[in-house]
């Protein structure tokens, strides 16, 4: 279509340019570069700003590469009185062990594609497309690992796990294996009118009531995670936080709800799931100083390569402030 559809676009070699300028990028070496502390902050600015979902959950870095996880913030009653002194109440230190690993993100753009977002954007508007494209990428395979995460692999298998199931220990396996799955439910569970549970917002009462610990079921920040599958069986009208910038107003949230609480669907997150718990009480670790960089131009493929390495994890900052149905226990009734 375009001249340098299978070259280099020079806005290309130019967003590569200030890509890695003020690294120890060489274009005569493997291209693998490490970032600046404050080059780093910009990066999880970047990330951050990808989403609304990856905006609210928690990401912090660690220096520790295995640990127990540290809910700050966490909603319990932090006051009292002690007779003739001082209250005092101590942080609590409840969260999943967190162990990270190495973790490896590779995302390519076309020459293509590049010179479409070239042709079609606004004037000074190609780095901001091309950083948001490579930030939307890392965000969005943090969130896929998250949610469907099962176990770590020493070489994984991207045909066999296509959700990332073998590249970390992600949320909802963490609570399988908290207290023997006491705060996931694995037994069959029918939803439906001639159901065991008739609607939806009775099965996530349920959760909240039963599973969810008696200090946090109040809570005013818990929301519903509803499947896709099972919001659609529902004919439920749902949040979708698939798409949604990180600006997403409160507004918009208002009519989402299912049991009281605000209810949206995750990307990624199995069809036939539904969990309960606080948005920030999940939790991505990134050790400190582990990130590193590939940038390359591959034009045997016609295409710009971004490869992002890290010691990564996941933890629950309370395990009993999140409660879920396992999507192998649901079925539908009608």
């Amino acid at each position: 279509m375009y001249a340098f559809k299978a070259e280099r676009p020079d806005a290309a070699r130019r967003y590569h340019s200030k890509f890695v300028s003020g690294t120890n990028y060489q274009e005569s070496s493997n291209r693998r570069f490490s970032l600046s502390k404050p080059t780093e902050n910009i990066l999880r600015s970047s990330i951050l700003e990808s989403g609304w979902l990856i905006n609210n959950i928690t990401l912090r870095d660690v220096n520790a590469i295995s640990g127990n996880a540290i809910n700050i913030g966490a909603s319990e009653l932090h006051t009292g009185r002690v007779h003739g002194g001082r209250f005092h109440k101590m942080l609590a230190i409840n969260g999943t062990e967190f162990f990270l690993s190495e973790t490896d993100t590779c995302a390519r753009i076309s020459y293509l594609d590049m010179s479409h977002i070239y042709h079609t954007g606004a004037q000074g508007e190609f780095d901001k497309s091309v950083s948001a494209f490579f930030s939307q990428a890392y965000a969005l395979d943090m969130l896929r690992v998250g949610f469907n995460g099962e176990s770590i692999a020493d070489t994984t298998d991207p045909e066999m796990n296509k959700k990332g199931e073998d590249v970390n220990i992600g949320w909802h396996a963490l609570a399988k294996n908290y207290q023997g799955g006491q705060q996931v439910l694995t037994t069959p569970v029918t939803l439906g009118e001639t159901g065991e549970w008739k609607n939806l917002d009775l099965l996530a009462n349920h959760l909240i009531t039963e599973l969810i610990a008696e200090p946090y079921r109040e809570d005013p920040r818990l929301v519903v995670l509803v499947g896709a599958e099972i919001a659609a069986k529902q004919r439920l009208k749902l949040f979708n936080a698939a798409d949604r910038p990180a600006d997403v107003d409160a507004a918009q949230m208002a009519v989402s709800s299912v049991a009281g609480r605000f209810a949206f669907i995750p990307p990624f997150m199995p069809g036939k799931r539904l969990a309960v718990t606080t948005l920030d009480n999940l939790h991505i670790y990134t050790q400190s100083r582990t990130r590193s960089f590939r940038a390359e131009f591959d034009d045997e493929k016609s295409e710009y390569v971004n490869s992002y390495l890290r010691n990564e994890g996941y933890a629950l900052g309370e395990p009993e402030l999140y409660a879920a149905v396992d999507e192998s226990a649901v079925t539908f009734s009608d």
